[in-house]
């Protein structure tokens, strides 16, 4: 059984959640200007632990066919017959059911999100057979987790809550686009859509550059809007410091660090932006 949850873990990427469950905390500690209560700490986990597992248990489901396919990708549960389709879909199922659960016990706004969020938590996974621009459709999606986690707090959107969620939003967009890059021979070969596989590598780390500088001035004007102060500035800073290193790691000539500008770079900055803001609510 234990080996069997492990396989789960694994499946669904559970360490990922590290890039989206800090601003979630971070929209949280922000809307409520401190620690917002235990209560309300609890519900934001688990809303963020079942909106997690929905989205990447439904995006093996959808990608399995391309999955199958791509060198990089064969050796994942489905194509190897390690799960079954429908353990991955009853995965699926207990996300949005987790999901649905917190909505109702947080507030009336997170509950009639609650729709919205399933389906776009769905939707994304099919955007790169129709359009380069799915990695900011995974952004939308990841982002909304700090939104989620200010309205979980006050029930209602306030201009901050969207500079954070855009912020967030394009930070997400702008490292997949340096993860796709991995796959940019297989996406053209195969027809999918990817930055890279529109414009080239070359254009496509420009165009990551450009979208984490936006991410950046979005973080900056988060801090504006929400009338913060100097450790949240320290926070961009620090933001700012670990884009540029994670940019210097990729080079259209060398993508060997591509795996350790995802996962190390970005953790990172989720987990160090959230040390500034609680520095900057608590003290």
């Amino acid at each position: 059984m234990t080996g069997r949850l492990r396989t789960y873990l694994e499946l669904i990427r559970f360490e990922h959640t590290l890039f989206a469950l800090p601003f979630a905390y971070v929209g949280m500690l922000l809307a409520a200007r401190g620690w917002p209560g235990w209560e309300v700490f609890f519900w934001v986990t688990v809303a963020m632990v079942g909106a997690r597992t929905a989205a990447m248990a439904l995006n093996r489901l959808i990608d399995w066919p391309i999955d199958a396919l791509n060198p990089r990708t064969k050796n994942r549960h489905l194509p190897r017959g390690l799960v079954r389709p429908h353990e991955v879909l009853f995965l699926a199922v207990l996300g949005v059911l987790l999901l649905a659960l917190a909505a109702f016990n947080l507030n009336a706004l997170t509950t009639r999100l609650l729709p919205v969020a399933v389906f776009f938590l769905a939707f994304y996974s099919y955007t790169k057979r129709f359009t380069w621009t799915c990695h900011y459709w995974l952004g939308l999606v990841i982002g909304a987790a700090a939104a989620g986690g200010w309205i979980a707090v006050t029930g209602r959107f306030e201009p901050a809550t969207y500079l954070l969620w855009a912020a967030v939003g394009l930070w997400i967009a702008g490292f997949d686009i340096l993860y796709a890059t991995q796959d940019y021979a297989f996406d053209r070969a195969h027809g999918v859509h990817s930055a890279p596989a529109r414009f080239g590598i070359p254009r496509a780390l420009i165009l990551a550059r450009l979208t984490h500088l936006a991410a950046w001035l979005f973080f900056l004007a988060t801090g504006i809007a929400a009338g913060l102060s100097l450790w949240y500035y320290l926070g961009v800073l620090y933001v700012g410091a670990v884009l540029l290193f994670e940019h210097r790691l990729v080079r259209p000539d060398d993508l060997s660090k591509v795996d350790l500008a995802f996962f190390q770079a970005n953790v990172l900055i989720s987990l160090g932006m959230l040390v500034f803001v609680a520095l900057e609510v608590l003290l």
